[in-house]
This record gives C-alpha cells, sequence and structure tokens, in this order.
C-alpha cells in the first residue's frame, strides 16, 4: 500500500477512535481514557456552539464528559462520523468531518449533528490529534 493512503488508514483510525469515546454507558471513563491516546497532551479543544468559543485543554474536556457519558440522566448516546475528508502535507493533516448523534433524555430521543476539523501531526509513536473545533446543529 502507498505511503499516501497508509497516513490516510491510520488517520481514520485516530479519528474513530476519537469519536469512539463519545458513547454513553458504564464504560464512559475507559473511554475517554482513549482520548489521552489520541490527543497530544496540549491539544487545544474548542467548542463554536453557543454564543461564544469554549475552550478545553485535554483534562478540561474529558472530565464533564465522563460524568455525563457515565451518568443516568443521557442514555444511548454516540457520536459517528457521516461524511470526512483527509487533506495532508508531510506531518501535518486536517480531517474535516461532518458527523451525527442521537441519545435519550428525560426517555426521549433526541438527535443532532454537526461538524468537527481535527489538525493531525505525525509523532514517533504516530498520528496524534493537536487541535479540534466543532459546532453543533
Amino acid at each position: 500500500m502507498p505511503a499516501d493512503e497508509s497516513d490516510d488508514l491510520q488517520i481514520r483510525a485516530v479519528v474513530d477512535r476519537f469519536f469512539a469515546a463519545f458513547v454513553s454507558g458504564p464504560d464512559a471513563a475507559v473511554r475517554a481514557d482513549d482520548l489521552r491516546t489520541v490527543l497530544l497532551p496540549e491539544a487545544l479543544l474548542v467548542s463554536a456552539a453557543g454564543a461564544a468559543p469554549t475552550s478545553y485543554d485535554v483534562e478540561s474536556f474529558i472530565a464533564p464528559r465522563v460524568t455525563l457519558l457515565g451518568g443516568d440522566t443521557m442514555t444511548g448516546f454516540r457520536e459517528w462520523v457521516e461524511t470526512a475528508r483527509v487533506d495532508r502535507f508531510g506531518d501535518i493533516a486536517q480531517v474535516w468531518c461532518g458527523y451525527a448523534k442521537s441519545w435519550r433524555q428525560d426517555g426521549e430521543p433526541r438527535h443532532g449533528s454537526g461538524a468537527k476539523s481535527l489538525q493531525l501531526v505525525r509523532t514517533t509513536a504516530g498520528w496524534r490529534i493537536s487541535a479540534v473545533v466543532w459546532d453543533d446543529l
């Protein structure tokens, strides 16, 4: 397999692992812990969903998601990639994703969608996410 295809597959695998962390249930903390593997320790995560952007470092991003996804107020939550485009140059890459999500809250089914832009860098340990920005509908 050419290096370009191999890199794209490795990048998509990192993105898939990132999205796999967002599933509710008793193993939410274990899944969220995998975020520490795919994110650089100094990664920046920014939500543009709201009146003003909200910025997180890795730990301030993970902690509330473990609480929310591991609790019982929101059940059946999952998020998945619907479309993705990988742009790569040398040791940097960007993945533009359209995604969807579904869950139950207060017994009612809910659905949403949005877009995420993930920036990745090649490290000695493989491709890692250096930044994420997203907006939800």
